[in-house]
């Protein structure tokens, strides 16, 4: 049974959107918010996120029969009801998640907060998904707002920094999910959701996907010229180079082997620049 939460809120993405949000919060000048707030903060953010990850599911339910990854989803299966009853819910969720973001902390966190929730259920899940590849590059934008939520956390009017990490996260996202979409291209065709590998090839996919990994390793790396120490240059770089090598893989033999090995390539990447930023900043104070 816990697991099926543990599905439909889809925690294990909400747990990446909160730690983009603790990265926003270290990385931005200021007085370095006390425990209780930045656990406040973390539950926020995941609240908004579980009630993003639960409206997509349930607006995707006939989607997710006609894929083997997706299939015994909860609303699908019938583990949980697919009534109305669940958009109160989530509604509720966000509604608490939001407010009490803005009472805590700020009217700038509560709104980056929202932002973020707004983007990923509506802005993808409704408007685009189904209709464009540029989906999930649009898409990208609620791990960017988490960054900044974060960061207003400390700081309503934060600087380059937390604003170079929301780009990164905004850079990090498309090559992320492209690279699963190739790994599942069928699946996703079958459903008639216009993933990039489906609309371009796998191909042609990939040389996108490098695209987006060069230029995500080289803004990874410019907020050492904002005041972040070798540290963080270490992380970034060698999580960015193993990086660099799947993608350049991948496009050498766009299989889905490599692309899976891609896919997990990216999450090493993302980790490395967050654990290595949270060290800097920790050793720094």
């Amino acid at each position: 049974m816990f697991r099926q939460y543990v599905n439909v809120f889809k925690l294990r993405i909400g747990m990446v959107i909160t730690l983009a949000a603790l990265g926003g919060m270290a990385i931005t000048p200021g007085q370095p918010l006390p425990a209780w707030k930045t656990l406040m903060l973390s539950l926020f953010v995941m609240m908004a996120s579980a009630a993003a990850g639960a409206f997509n599911q349930y607006c995707e339910r006939d989607i997710d029969a006609k894929m083997a990854r997706t299939k015994n989803r909860p609303f699908v299966s019938g583990f949980l009801q697919h009534s109305r009853k669940w958009l109160v819910i989530i509604g509720a969720l966000l509604l608490v998640a939001v407010a009490s973001a803005a009472f805590a902390f700020n009217a700038m966190t509560a709104l980056n907060i929202f932002l973020g929730a707004f983007t990923y259920a509506i802005v993808y899940t409704v408007w685009l998904k189904r209709r464009t590849w540029l989906n999930i590059v649009f898409g990208g934008l609620a791990g960017s707002f988490a960054v900044l939520a974060g960061a207003a956390a400390v700081n309503p009017s934060f600087g380059p920094l937390p604003g170079l990490l929301a780009f990164v996260l905004f850079l990090w996202t498309p090559p992320h999910f492209w690279s699963l979409a190739i790994a599942i291209k069928d699946q996703y065709a079958a459903a008639g959701v216009p993933m990039l590998p489906v609309v371009k090839g796998n191909q042609k996919a990939a040389r996108i996907i490098l695209g987006h990994t060069i230029l995500l390793v080289t803004v990874s790396l410019l907020p050492v010229y904002y005041g972040l120490g070798w540290i963080y240059f270490v992380g970034a770089l060698s999580g960015g180079i193993y990086f660099l090598i799947k993608s350049v893989q991948l496009l050498r033999n766009p299989t889905k082997q490599a692309a899976m090995s891609n896919f997990y390539a990216s999450l090493v990447q993302l980790s490395l620049l967050l654990f290595a930023l949270m060290l800097e900043v920790n050793i720094s104070i």
